[in-house]
């Protein structure tokens, strides 16, 4: 494999897969297409811009004649696609862009690449599109899809796509699925990220609820282990499931960092819970673990402060971002709380 596309790499995992990729398989070049929409940001991959191995392209996955342009060139072995809208309380506000970019933007990439003949298709998606966990058991690669949000149903959609494909025209593709990431370059509207600046800012960290919505935590490092492990191994048709095997409340984890930030816990404000809130995901990573060889090899104690550090140690990434249209999001959602 010498050069595959991926789509989203300005994004949070996206970025971190590229670099994993390029630093791991010295023969490999990798072009990166990329809206850069609110949440593609290429100060993430600025240290690649002059490696002879990366290339990359602005442009919109549901532009056909763009696509082709791209994945046409006649020498893409794989396309990886990461590309998508991701924010749950954005799809709440506005589902348009979600269906729009997730499902008809698949779709686009999907007849692009069968047009094209690419051998390998990896599809990243979430654990979200199983829905909702009680207090016991895990989701399996077995487990009904059964989406609760506007986003992890265009998810859903999407997934079927491929599915479809894979059946209806023997379509090279795998399905990755994963738990929570967390780690460098992600995007300051998600939990870990918001909270780690606010609290660094003496500024209020809100709760949803009464915060004991369950997530499991994977570094993003493992989850593109992951996926490249897929990429390459995985069995056309499959899907494969990805956690950290790290369950935690909300509210523990917002203490928790509070502490290792040696701030207050009356910086935690608990505010009204948003529609279709899922109480708990759990990822059951056996199969990946037995047909990939796959395995998380960062501990949630040692990933969460190495978190933390990169986000003090970069904090005009953060800035920068905070002072567009983060800012304006986040004044919405919150108000001056």
């Amino acid at each position: 494999m010498n050069h595959i596309v991926v789509t989203g790499g300005c994004g949070f995992i996206g970025s971190n897969f590229i670099r994993l990729m390029l630093e791991t398989y010295s023969e490999l070049s990798i072009t990166n297409i990329d809206k850069l929409t609110y949440a593609g940001n290429l100060a993430n991959l600025t240290d690649l811009e002059e490696s002879e191995r990366y290339q990359f392209q602005k442009g919109d996955i549901c532009d056909r004649p763009f696509v082709d342009s791209v994945v046409g060139k006649g020498n893409i072995d794989a396309v990886v696609h990461f590309a998508a809208e991701s924010h749950v309380d954005r799809s709440i506000l506005d589902s348009t862009p979600f269906v729009t970019t997730n499902v008809n933007g698949t779709l686009t990439l999907l007849d692009s690449c069968r047009s094209h003949e690419i051998s390998r298709y990896v599809q990243v998606s979430t654990d979200e599109v199983y829905g909702s966990l009680g207090d016991e058991g895990f989701f399996t690669e077995e487990t009904p899809l059964a989406p609760n949000s506007p986003y992890s149903a265009s998810k859903a959609a999407a997934d079927m796509l491929v599915r479809s494909y894979v059946h209806t025209f023997d379509f090279p593709a795998v399905i990755t699925r994963c738990s929570n990431n967390y780690g460098p370059f992600q995007f300051p509207e998600k939990l870990l990220p918001l909270f780690i600046s606010n609290a660094r800012n003496d500024q209020s960290l809100p709760v949803y609820g009464t915060g004991e919505n369950v997530r499991d935590w994977i570094h993003v490092l493992d989850h593109c282990r992951g996926v490249d492990a897929a990429l390459r191994n995985g069995k056309v048709g499959d899907v494969y499931n990805f956690g950290g095997r790290t369950e935690m409340t909300n509210i523990a984890l917002t203490k928790l960092l509070l502490k290792l930030l040696g701030k207050p816990d009356s910086l935690i404000q608990y505010v009204t819970d948003r529609p279709g809130h899922d109480q708990r995901y759990a990822i059951d990573c056996a199969k990946a673990e037995t047909e990939l060889n796959w395995s998380p090899q960062v501990s949630f104690e040692q990933g969460l402060q190495e978190t933390i550090d990169w986000y003090i140690d970069n904090e005009e990434w953060t800035n920068n971002i905070r002072s567009g249209d983060y800012m304006n999001y986040y004044e919405k959602q919150y108000g001056d709380r």
